[in-house]
């Protein structure tokens, strides 16, 4: 399930959804060049083991001098690990971040997206220290998915009534924002819930960070959207 676009127009240019995406691709492209990309993933990411230790090696590689907790919740939000990690989350930004920054106005959408990103930092840095062990807490976060959680959160209580031209397998459908979005977030749920039971099971990601993000969005959007959508979409 993969989304297209929505039926939402918005009432300014999205610049700071732009800005951000395009720092995303360029701190992507930055990781292409020089040194392998995954050495810039064990440097810049963030590690929940340096909030509450210890941080074993291995999984970190011998010689990794890691950031201090605080700066690496920054820049592990503009990294990803491959094209389709990267591609994923630019996609989902565009869609739903240009109508949220248009509720919100720009200044504050851009606090609110690295407000959105740290909660979603520290909903999954809770979940792996109390339940996942020194090993989990040793292996780095990085995407910018976390903060954009936060930003479907906020669309959904925006934008209920939006439509989403939705790919099912090759299949294009439109399905409503609060269909799409509430299915989005109990698959984060249950994928989440089953990996503290199995956590091989999770493939790499981060699915307390998505629910962390998601759940700071619904709860704060009111507090920053500036207006409310009109129910007048194209």
């Amino acid at each position: 399930m993969f989304p297209l676009r929505d039926n939402v127009p918005t009432r300014s240019f999205p610049f700071v959804t732009v800005g951000l995406i395009a720092a995303n691709v360029a701190v992507w492209l930055l990781e292409l060049n020089g040194t392998p990309a995954q050495a810039d993933i064990y440097r810049y990411g963030y590690y929940p083991c340096t909030v509450d230790g210890p941080c074993l090696s291995p999984p970190i590689p011998a010689g990794v001098e890691l950031l201090p907790s605080w700066q690496a919740a920054f820049t592990s939000m503009f990294m990803h690990a491959d094209w389709l990690h990267l591609i994923g989350n630019m996609v989902f930004l565009w869609i739903f971040g240009n109508n949220v920054e248009d509720a919100m106005g720009h200044a504050r959408f851009l606090a609110w997206y690295v407000a959105a990103g740290l909660a979603a930092i520290a909903a999954q840095t809770t979940v792996t220290l109390w339940f996942a062990g020194p090993v989990a807490a040793s292996i780095p976060n990085v995407g910018a998915s976390g903060a954009i959680a936060g930003v479907l959160g906020a669309y959904l209580l925006l934008y209920p009534g939006a439509s989403i031209l939705t790919l099912f397998g090759w299949v294009p459908l439109e399905v409503p924002a609060l269909l799409f979005l509430g299915f989005w977030f109990l698959f984060q749920l249950w994928l989440g819930s089953f990996g503290l039971l199995e956590p091989q099971s999770g493939g790499g990601v981060a699915f307390f960070a998505h629910i962390g993000g998601f759940v700071f969005g619904m709860v704060t959007v009111f507090l920053v959207a500036k207006r409310r959508a009109k129910l007048r979409y194209r």
